[in-house]
Formats: C-alpha cells, structure tokens, sequence
C-alpha cells in the first residue's frame, strides 16, 4: 500500500491550539548546538500539553511545524523547540519550530496537520487531562468531545 487514505484526509483537517507558559534559553553541548547568534544556546517555548496529546514525535519521530494564529502569514525568524510539560527528554512537539520574533508567554501556538491519529492515541500521562476536540466551520463551532476533568481522571482509581 502507498497511501493511507483516512490520514491523508484527517491530519490537515486538524490544528492542535497550546498556550505558550513559558519561553528560556539553556545552553546546549556538542552536536546539539545551535548556529550563531546563539550558538551554544537554544530557546525553549514551552506549552500546556505534550507527548500526552501528541505523542507521534516521540513515538515515530514525525516532523510538525507550528505558528501564532494571531498573525498566521507573519515572518518567523525566532528558532525555538517547543517543547511540553511532561519534563521528559522526549517531550519535543516541534523540533526545529520558526515563530515570529514577539513570541510571548501566554500566546496561543497551532500546530497543524494534527487531525489524524492524535486525539485516538492521547493519554492521561504524567496525568495530563485529554484536551477537547471542537469542530469549526466557517466561524461556527461544536464541542464533539469535552475536556477531561480531574473526576474523569481519578474514576477507576480505588
């Protein structure tokens, strides 16, 4: 088989929405450095979910993009890992993220291209609750599946 026709129509159908918490620097070592200006130093844009939701990257090293809805076509010269909340080496979302240079704390960043696969293999790890699912069409939306509650969470535990 050379295509995979459910993904193929499901992961562009998808945009997965963080909000940024925190944005820092942190040297780096050897192979892992970064080019000047920074060189020996990466910026770190960390978000409100992780490998929980999206565990693809960590899983089978799938490559994602992301950007700020607010200015979606603005020019992107800040390079940045963004990274989730699991304080996991491997809680990496996007690699090699370009976003805009006023990137700030509490922005709201979309990575695309989510639709497929995602929500279907998201977990409760570290227990992270499970982000919902919205449908938008043409500036209407529906709530197709709500966010998970802490009693959600805790249910089966005894």
């Amino acid at each position: 088989m050379t295509a995979e026709p459910g993904r193929t129509i499901a992961a562009t159908a998808g945009i997965t929405l963080y909000t940024i918490g925190t944005i820092k620097q942190m040297a780096v070592r050897g192979d892992l450095a970064v080019p000047p200006p920074l060189e020996g130093v990466r910026t770190y844009v960390g978000v409100d979910g992780g490998m929980s939701d999206n565990p693809r990257v960590a899983l089978y090293g799938s490559h994602y993009e992301a950007f700020l809805p607010r200015e979606a076509s603005a020019c992107r010269p800040f390079a940045a890992r963004v990274v989730g909340k699991h304080c996991e080496s491997g809680d990496v979302l996007v690699a090699d993220a370009q976003l805009p240079e006023d990137t700030v704390v509490g922005d709201i960043l979309a990575i695309p291209v989510t639709g497929a696969y995602c929500h279907s293999m998201a977990s409760s790890y570290n227990k992270l609750l499970r982000p919902p699912i919205v449908f938008v069409n043409d500036g209407d939306y529906r709530l197709v599946t709500r966010r998970e509650t802490y009693e959600d969470l805790l249910r089966l535990d005894v």
